[in-house]
């Protein structure tokens, strides 16, 4: 298990890295939801990772300074990637949500969410920046495969 989360960490942050870029080079045309929601996915593996280490979390939606994102986002992929290989990924946590509930979850479960999370957003970018006239990145899992592969 241990494994293909870290495999799957190293998709998730080589993609949030592409887009960073991508968004950055067509920044001009200012895709304001593409970049709202980008701030969002990393924002929540940031909140993630903090609640599983009980530390500060960013809030849900807060926009980041834009020369500090390829870093929030190479701190958070450091972050995970410590807890993937300190703890234990079937010990359950207790955390609050952002509405302040409190629940209980397994860190493999909330890993997974975070990847699934990020997925489904790349996606809504994907379809912003389309909207916007401009051909977006190709993020899924496979073509990140075959890359790596290659």
């Amino acid at each position: 298990m241990k494994v293909k989360l870290i495999e799957l960490f190293e998709y998730n942050y080589y993609f949030n890295n592409k887009l960073i870029e991508f968004i950055s080079e067509n920044f001009q045309l200012k895709p304001e939801k593409a970049v709202k929601l980008l701030n969002h996915l990393i924002n929540a593996q940031q909140i993630w990772n903090a609640r599983i280490n009980n530390e500060s979390e960013f809030e849900v939606w807060q926009i980041n300074d834009w020369n500090k994102i390829s870093k929030i986002n190479a701190d958070n992929y450091s972050k995970t990637l410590e807890i993937i290989h300190n703890e234990n990924p079937r010990n359950i946590i207790e955390y609050k949500n952002s509405k302040g509930q409190k629940f209980i979850n397994k860190i493999e479960d909330v890993l997974f969410h975070v990847i699934n999370h990020s997925t489904y957003h790349r996606g809504q970018i994907a379809t912003d920046i389309k909207n916007n006239g401009i051909e977006p990145l190709t993020t899924d899992y496979i073509f990140y495969k075959r890359k790596i592969e290659e």
